[in-house]
């Protein structure tokens, strides 16, 4: 009895405790009332990401139960308070978004091949697709009377075997080398594998000549493919690809280092059909109809003309949209610019980041797939980060039209556009390191000086040459077109030659990554003050990346090649034959820069034509690297000695079970099962492309191999 005041006054405190806090949450959330919508394509998002994330059928259901659970737990709350029903619905939207992205992957995936075949493949083509960069034509196919198949293929056909003018419905006859769609070669790669499983695509190839056509196609090449060649005959040189790529989407005529360029210079935004070409062509409809409709007196007085001009510039979106393939970019660009044309059209202001999270929101629901891809994850981003910079007080006090002398105006016009700018790099820069490794550091100033050539003169420039092309009359304006998409590449160019242009990093963590997203998130979709909490998250997965150690040794997923960093900080390659695409891999996946020299050339290797055996002083000690360069057979007693004397042997072969380094064997047996490596030899951490008991539909799973015989030394 003595101890029950005090034990009574302790839970008493803890109530009260827990009753303010509640209470302080529930005023807190009734400020932000109108940002609660916000948070509803997040929620589902988070689902979608939860089955990507965790790998098997097991932990999908936990992921399922643990949202329903979260909804469960928070009913517990008193009825009719706002935490109350947020976390049921967004326990109910995650427990959603994995089931919807499950259920896709089950019924509508296209199952990979599983293994490498040749055959002889009959098909109809469903898709054309040049790449004149490349000297090559991309073919979708769907197989004829081939049960072993899938249902779908993607085949690369060279220029010269292929007949001008092919088209949809025709059937190809060719032999070929079918894979499985590739998956990353190397940690933190592009995953095609998983792309080509939501695409629908089961297996890709080269087709090797002849190539026979057994029956014609019944309809010509569509409206894009007509465009595709019509522009490339107009346009001479380089330009032509930027041009082609601005009307259609298709970006195969642009060349690899003018693509290069305007990755580093952060302006490959441009190519891609997003935002800025459908604003720019919707608003360019909707000012000429208007204009047009205007000089007509009677619909000047009783028409709506604005309503007749949105709906106009609608279909042209739409349009556009089909014409350019229908990317997620353009699908949510034109979404949200319907939506934009409806709030006008009811007088209401329609650039809101509700807007754009009811964009977000339809794709995620019928491209549930799309929310990890960087092509999502950079358009929404920049979109929320530009409306919620134009939303807050102070930009828009500042940026908002007053009088004042033009050279002011001018100045304040500058300024407003960097700031944007800048706020734009800053949200992409943590994606861009995710997905590619490496971010632009002068996005920001060039996009200043190219946004305005697309947006005002280049894409006019271009419809203006495909109307007077209608009589002949087009050649000027193409010529001014040319000129003008030199100017862009010329900035492009310079921008990218700089050494400060691109910030690198090696393969970001996905725990990193999501701790930057949240926060980034928590900074821009809430109002109050609270909003800069998220700055705390997002400092310390910046920090995380900054602090990353690069990978001293990386491994490909069929072994073959292998890159070591040097004691100088520089990156070395086992063959140097290696394409200019493995070369770029290799060299963005350690977030290094530079050029790939030669193992053999190291001070450190001793290199013969079966065998490298490389010293690399790393932590205080020399760590010892045995690599085979060929597949060619090595006597039993000397790859046994030099098995021995290494810490880590890589061959892209089979090895035998009496080589036996000290610490790690890598031959094929162990990336089949793994994929690509790569290797910190200080930390001693191991990263690889596939995880134990990764279950996820589009995994092809290592099929039993015949042993090889202890005699042949390592074949």
């Amino acid at each position: 009895m003595a101890f029950e005041p005090r034990q009574t006054s302790v839970g008493r405190r803890t109530v009260r405790i827990a009753h303010n806090g509640f209470a302080r949450i529930e005023q807190w959330l009734e400020v932000e009332r109108e940002q609660l919508a916000l948070w509803v394509p997040v929620a589902l998002g988070v689902g979608i990401a939860g089955w990507f994330v965790l790998p098997g059928p097991a932990q999908w259901l936990a992921c399922c139960c643990a949202a329903l659970g979260l909804a469960c737990l928070a009913l517990l709350l008193p009825v009719g308070a706002r935490l109350r029903h947020m976390l049921v619905a967004g326990g109910l939207l995650a427990c959603i978004g994995c089931l919807l992205v499950w259920g896709k992957a089950t019924w509508l995936g296209q199952p990979p091949l599983a293994r490498p075949i040749f055959a002889q493949v009959t098909g109809t083509v469903t898709a054309v697709a040049k790449l004149p960069a490349q000297q090559m034509v991309r073919v979708g196919l769907r197989p004829i009377a081939a049960p072993a198949l899938p249902a779908a293929i993607r085949v690369n056909i060279a220029e010269a075997d292929v007949r001008e003018g092919l088209g949809k419905g025709e059937v190809l006859r060719f032999r070929v080398r079918l894979m499985p769609p590739a998956p990353p070669s190397v940690p933190g790669a592009f995953d095609f594998a998983r792309r080509a499983y939501f695409q629908g695509i089961g297996a890709t190839g080269r087709a090797l000549a002849p190539v026979e056509m057994v029956e014609q196609a019944r309809e010509g090449p569509t409206l894009r493919a007509r465009l595709f060649d019509h522009i490339s005959g107009q346009v001479a040189g380089a330009p032509a690809g930027i041009a082609v790529a601005l009307a259609t989407g298709d970006q195969g005529a642009i060349a690899e280092a003018d693509a290069e360029a305007m990755r580093r210079s952060g302006l490959a935004h441009l190519l891609s059909i997003s935002g800025l070409h459908v604003t720019a062509l919707i608003g360019a409809v909707i000012f000429l109809l208007l204009r047009l409709l205007a000089l007509i007196p009677r619909a000047a007085l009783d028409w709506p003309l604005m309503l007749i001009a949105a709906a106009g510039g609608a279909l042209a979106g739409i349009g556009y949209t089909l014409l350019t393939g229908a990317e997620v970019p353009t699908v949510r660009s034109c979404i949200a610019a319907l939506l934009v044309l409806g709030g006008l059209a009811l007088g209401r202001e329609a650039i809101t980041l509700r807007l754009v999270a009811t964009g977000a929101l339809v794709v995620l629901v019928f491209w549930p797939e799309a929310l990890i891809g960087p092509s999502f994850q950079m358009s929404f981003a920049a979109v929320v980060a530009l409306v919620a910079l134009g939303e807050h007080r102070r930009f828009k006090a500042f940026a908002m039209a007053r009088d004042e002398p033009w050279p002011r105006k001018a100045g304040r016009t500058v300024a407003a556009m960097l700031m944007t700018g800048l706020a734009i790099e800053l949200v992409l820069a943590p994606i861009a390191l995710f997905h590619f490794h490496k971010a632009g550091l002068l996005g920001a100033v060039a996009n200043l000086v190219a946004i305005p050539l697309p947006t005002f003169v280049i894409m006019p420039l271009e419809a203006l040459a495909l109307c007077f092309d209608l009589v002949g009359l087009g050649a000027p304006f193409w010529w001014l077109t040319g000129k003008a998409i030199a100017l862009l590449l010329a900035v492009a160019h310079g921008v990218a030659a700089s050494p400060m242009a691109v910030m690198l990093a090696p393969a970001v963590p996905g725990g990193l990554f999501a701790i930057i997203a949240v926060g980034g998130l928590w900074c821009l979709l809430w109002r109050s003050r609270c909003r800069w909490l998220g700055l705390g998250p997002v400092s310390v997965g910046l920090i995380g990346i900054a602090l990353l150690a690069p990978p001293d040794i990386v491994v490909t997923g069929d072994g073959r090649h292998v890159a070591v960093r040097t004691p100088a900080g520089t990156m070395a390659l086992l063959r140097e034959g290696a394409g200019d695409y493995v070369r770029d891999m290799l060299s963005e996946s350690s977030g290094y820069d530079g050029t790939l020299e030669a193992i053999a050339k190291m001070p450190q290797a001793r290199c013969s034509t079966d065998l490298c055996a490389v010293t690399l002083p790393r932590g205080g000690r020399d760590w010892r690297l045995l690599v085979t360069r060929n597949a060619m057979l090595v006597d039993r007693p000397i790859l046994e000695r030099d098995c021995a004397a290494a810490d880590i042997v890589i061959s892209d072969r089979g090895l035998p079970w009496w080589c036996r380094p000290r610490w790690m064997k890598i031959d094929r047996r162990l990336l089949s099962r793994t994929g690509g490596l790569s290797i910190g030899l200080e930390s001693g951490k191991v990263h690889t492309v596939h995880r134990p008991g990764d279950a996820h539909p589009w995994i092809v799973r290592p099929t039993a191999r015949r042993r090889v015989s202890g005699q042949l030394g390592g074949g």
